[in-house]
């Protein structure tokens, strides 16, 4: 074959750098190697290759012996797929009212799994027994649906992270009601970060049945993966992955990736960068008289309150979103790519606006 020239340029400027998500960061360079490597020849397609027969070793490296990983093409689709999986039709899934499940994935839990989320109010994003109990009753009742599983976030979608004696206390109140445990783990290697022990310390270890296993937020260029880890708690989820749209074709480009995270120390490494510079960040912030935080910063999110009219100057100079506009509520996110210059220019930003 004959080499021919694309019309592929770079279009964006590298020197903009933002704290809107951690999504706004490209692939890691190790992914990006990974990939390339796995391109090339031929392999079976749609999860009959030899990356996603050795992305399985891997996972159960992680999450022990009986986890299997079903790689999918995004986080939504993971948590579909997956809470499809533990319920039936008329089963319902308890979650905290801020979970991504409930405010971020425009109700497809409910509209493509057809399932009903009740959902907790919480003070930190983070279940406890005693708040699943005030929606975890009237199994017998065919007048409302029928709660099958909790729903935790790992790390909340308010920056903060379960303890694994917090998540085996859920799992044990959830499975003495004969309900199943399913944790989203968009963020679970900054939580693995936060903690200082493995994944498997607040998953397998402590009772979670299933899981949705980010890779894209901690350097993957796309891909994240469902792992079973009771297969007694799921059924029919290769179907299910398929009838979702969540099959794909050529999925050793995502397997290669999952693998290049997991399989020695990159997902710990992009993630403990991403934490430290949310230390900093909220370090900084604390001496800025007038910003309040308002979350313990523990993974890699700082949430504060400012002056309306300097989020909408501070924007204008780096892109970050309101958390809650009414009340002034700001999110920044800290990626695996995020520098201390970064850090330092956000807060210098912030300094001169609130100074005005």
């Amino acid at each position: 074959m004959t080499e021919q020239q694309t019309d592929a340029r770079r279009r964006h400027d590298l020197s903009v750098r933002g704290f809107a998500s951690d999504n706004y960061a490209g692939a890691h360079p190790e992914v990006l190697a990974a990939l390339a490597l796995a391109n090339g020849g031929h392999q079976v397609a749609y999860g009959e290759d030899e990356y996603t027969e050795h992305l399985q070793r891997t996972v159960r490296s992680h999450f022990g012996q009986t986890a299997e990983a079903f790689p999918v093409f995004n986080g939504t689709g993971a948590n579909v797929v997956a809470l499809q999986a533990l319920t039936d039709r008329w089963g319902a899934v308890i979650c905290a009212d801020s979970a991504h499940i409930h405010v971020d994935e425009c109700g497809a839990p409910e509209r493509v799994g057809g399932l009903k989320l009740l959902t907790v109010p919480t003070e930190d994003g983070k279940l406890t027994p005693e708040l699943i109990a005030r929606e975890a009753y009237g199994w017998d009742d065919e007048h409302r649906a029928m709660p099958q599983v909790v729903s935790i976030t790992q790390n909340t979608e308010l920056g903060t992270v379960y303890t694994p004696d917090e998540v085996r206390a859920i799992c044990e109140h959830a499975h003495e009601r004969d309900m199943l445990v399913h944790l989203d783990g968009a963020r679970i290697a900054n939580a693995a970060a936060s903690l200082d022990v493995p994944m498997r310390a607040f998953t397998n270890a402590v009772g979670v049945d299933l899981l949705s296993l980010g890779g894209t937020k901690n350097g993957a260029l796309f891909g994240e993966a469902v792992v079973v880890i009771n297969p007694d708690a799921v059924r029919a989820l290769k179907h299910i992955r398929k009838m979702s749209m969540q099959l794909a074709s050529k999925m050793r480009f995502i397997s290669v990736q999952l693998e290049a995270l997991l399989a020695r120390d990159l997902w710990l490494r992009n993630a403990r960068h991403a934490n430290s510079m949310a230390q900093r960040l909220a370090a900084g912030v604390r001496e800025v008289d007038g910003v309040e935080i308002l979350y313990p910063v523990q993974a890699n999110a700082v949430f504060a309150r400012l002056p309306h009219d300097v989020t909408e100057r501070l924007q204008k100079r780096y892109r970050f979103y309101f958390w809650d506009e009414a009340a002034g509520d700001v999110r920044w996110m800290c990626s695996f790519d995020t520098t201390e210059e970064d850090v330092d220019g956000l807060l210098a930003a912030l300094r001169e606006e609130m100074g005005r």
